[in-house]
């Protein structure tokens, strides 16, 4: 969990320091922030599930035994 939370804070961090160098603005930077990181995790759990699937469709076709 630790870990978890550190990513969490550094992946935070990095959104705000770009968007308030690009804009300027703390408070665009603050809103990437908050924004940003919400965002990837939504779109990270999609990306597991896809990837599970995946996963499972190609144990099954390792698991078809070839008879000639």
């Amino acid at each position: 969990m630790a870990k978890t939370l550190s990513f969490a804070v550094l992946h935070s961090g990095v959104a705000f320091t770009i968007g308030w160098l690009f804009t300027g603005s703390w408070l665009v930077g603050g809103a990437l922030a908050l924004v940003e990181p919400a965002c990837n995790t939504v779109v990270f759990h999609f990306h597991e599930k896809v990837w599970r699937r995946i996963e499972q469709r190609r144990a099954r076709t390792h698991d078809v035994v070839v008879v000639a």
